[in-house]
């Protein structure tokens, strides 16, 4: 299977959304009332009983999705990250549990394009093309991700290892024909205790594995998260991806890439929310008048998608730093990872206050969508380490940020690179993945030298008094994190200094991606002015205060026109279809015809 979009000159991003614009159907749209229910009903059918989405994912498998997750030199098109985000985007914002069981694939083949040989690199990449799904078995009934600890075994046998042992709970580990297993080698608890291994499940004797039950889910309901338990399986010694205890360091590696791509999954599901409010905010007379016409909800609306905004220019910059900062991966991968889901989670809190009952009940409003994106999001902190696990790895790397930001490190081309959303990216080398940045981060550590820029420029109204004022954010952060000793266990207040720090580069992202697109999107009216730039700062300047315990930022010349104006333009694109974020795509129009 492979993709023939980019070989026809269709951009593969409306492409997807086009074979999938029946999925959602969001609600009332336009004077005829709500679309054709199709496939809307459907996906809240298919929630309710817990059942797997297996035609939608069908429905991925033949647009040629698996291509993009195979490396081109193992016969894939998996050369830009930054569209493999967009993708995973557009499919998220129609249906997150389809998402989530589609692309644990990318996540399970991962360490194979790192640590494998020719041999198993091809007969994966061969494997993913035909649709077939992998999985990544790390997690343990009693280790979670301390996956130093886990105490699934590999004993070394003539002409291969023996398995024994769990992994769960496990994405796909039913449905999946391969898995990468990391299991014990030698000492538990040591970084060279860990191998990883390439397990086909047909290869191994009856009898010497099991799946584990499904679990029931709150969110995600339908997708497959169970388990598998080895007894005694044998695998060949072919089966062993990279030396013999690397498991560990090629997981940290793969991570930085799997982690950084879950931000898609937070753009859909806020987008798709947004939406969903948007439009009922527009529409839910009360007193003779829309809600959308009372300043509270157009504040909800406007700050929402200021935050929606930032997560977009976290996200983009993050996947093309991938390419282009490759070797700050393991800060960039950590940040982006932690701060998508929690702004998303907070918009999709706020959206919720909005919509009132609507936001809980099922099948009364756009068949109950919200609530099931709601249920279906919480997750998304927890994927390829959790919130606390990633503010831990970017704890253990603040001396060297500290140092960095104070000598103004930055890689300018390869920023320049990160920051140009659209442009071609760089070739992916892997082997510049590193388990620690030894510059930095460039995108946080440029932003003294962005604002004085932005000072002496022609910005537009109140977007340098944001940037001057985040400069001294930043600065104060980074005299919280020199503070902390270094520590196997750090404090609680270092992980909200680690917080803190999420917010700054969330903001910086913001200033590049803006700078780098500014004369790309003359005329949209999110562009206008810097709109979404200036919203996104005043919204993450004021979270940063929050964090810091330090007073409400004073508001920047031209703020009291924002929330007003965004709310307005998010209404109309709920209604239209289009974009609700500054790089965002048209939703495609329902196929029964209705706008």
């Amino acid at each position: 299977m492979t993709s023939a979009h980019a070989a026809t000159g269709i951009e593969p991003e409306a492409a997807l959304d086009a074979a999938l614009a029946d999925v959602d159907a969001p609600g009332p749209v336009g004077p005829d009332g709500p679309p054709a229910d199709g496939t809307g009903r459907r996906i809240a059918e298919l929630d309710a009983a817990e059942a797997f989405p297996a035609a939608f994912v069908e429905r991925l498998d033949a647009f040629g999705l698996p291509a993009y997750y195979v490396p081109a030199e193992w016969g894939g098109t998996g050369t830009d990250h930054e569209l493999l985000l967009r993708l995973w985007r557009t499919v998220a914002r129609h249906d997150l549990s389809t998402m989530t069981a589609h692309g644990k694939t990318y996540l399970g083949a991962a360490s194979v394009w790192i640590a494998g040989n020719a041999e198993q690199a091809t007969t994966t990449a061969s494997a993913v093309l035909a649709g077939a799904p992998v999985a990544w078995a790390l997690s343990e009934p009693d280790h979670g991700a301390d996956l130093l600890n886990g105490s699934l075994t590999a004993t070394r046998q003539d002409g291969g290892y023996r398995l024994d042992g769990v992994k769960w709970p496990i994405n796909n580990a039913t449905r999946a024909r391969y898995l990468t297993v990391l299991a014990r080698t030698g000492a538990a608890g040591t970084g060279r205790g860990q191998s990883l291994f390439l397990v086909d499940k047909t290869m191994l004797a009856p009898g010497t594995w099991r799946a584990l039950p499904k679990e029931p889910t709150q969110g995600i309901r339908g997708i497959d998260i169970s388990g598998i338990a080895f007894e005694g399986a044998v695998l060949r010694s072919g089966a062993l991806l990279g030396g013999e205890g690397t498991g560990v360091e090629t997981v940290l590696r793969a991570l930085q890439l799997t982690r950084t791509m879950c931000a898609a999954l937070s753009l859909g599901a806020g987008e798709h929310a947004l939406r969903i409010a948007a439009m009922f905010a527009a529409e839910r007379i009360v007193q003779r008048r829309p809600l959308l016409d009372r300043a509270f909800p157009r504040a909800i609306l406007g700050r929402c998608a200021a935050l929606m905004a930032a997560v977009e220019a976290a996200a983009l910059v993050g996947s093309r730093s991938i390419h282009g900062l490759t070797g700050e991966m393991s800060v960039v991968s950590a940040v982006v990872k932690s701060v998508a889901p929690e702004l998303t989670d907070s918009v999709i809190a706020e959206l919720a206050e909005l919509l009132g009952a609507r936001s809980f009940l099922t099948g009364v409003y756009a068949h109950g969508s919200f609530q099931k994106i709601w249920r279906d999001h919480q997750i998304v902190s927890v994927f390829d380490g959790s919130t606390p696990v990633n503010r831990a790895a970017l704890v253990q790397q603040f001396p060297r940020l500290v140092r960095e930001y104070t000598a103004g490190t930055v890689d300018e081309d390869g920023l320049a690179k990160a920051a140009s959303a659209g442009d071609p990216p760089s070739p992916l080398d892997r082997g510049a993945l590193s388990l620690l940045s030894r510059r930095g981060c460039s995108v946080v550590q440029s932003i003294p030298a962005l604002a004085a820029s932005l000072a002496t420029g022609t910005a537009p109204d109140g977007l340098a008094a944001h940037a001057v004022a985040l400069q001294a954010a930043a600065a104060e952060v980074h005299e919280l994190m020199a503070a902390v000793a270094p520590a196997a266990r750090p404090p609680m207040a270092a992980y909200e200094t680690a917080a803190a720090y999420e917010l700054c580069f969330a903001a910086a992202a913001c200033l590049h991606a803006w700078s780098a697109g500014r004369h790309r999107h003359d005329g949209e009216p999110l562009w206008e002015d810097g709109l979404w730039v200036r919203a996104a700062l005043r919204a993450l300047r004021a979270r940063l205060a929050t964090t810091l315990r330090t007073p409400a930022p004073a508001a920047a010349p031209g703020d009291d026109r924002i929330d007003d104006l965004l709310a307005q333009h998010v209404a109309r694109a709920a209604r239209t279809g289009a974009p609700v974020t500054p790089f965002g795509t048209p939703m495609p129009r329902p196929r029964d015809g209705r706008s």
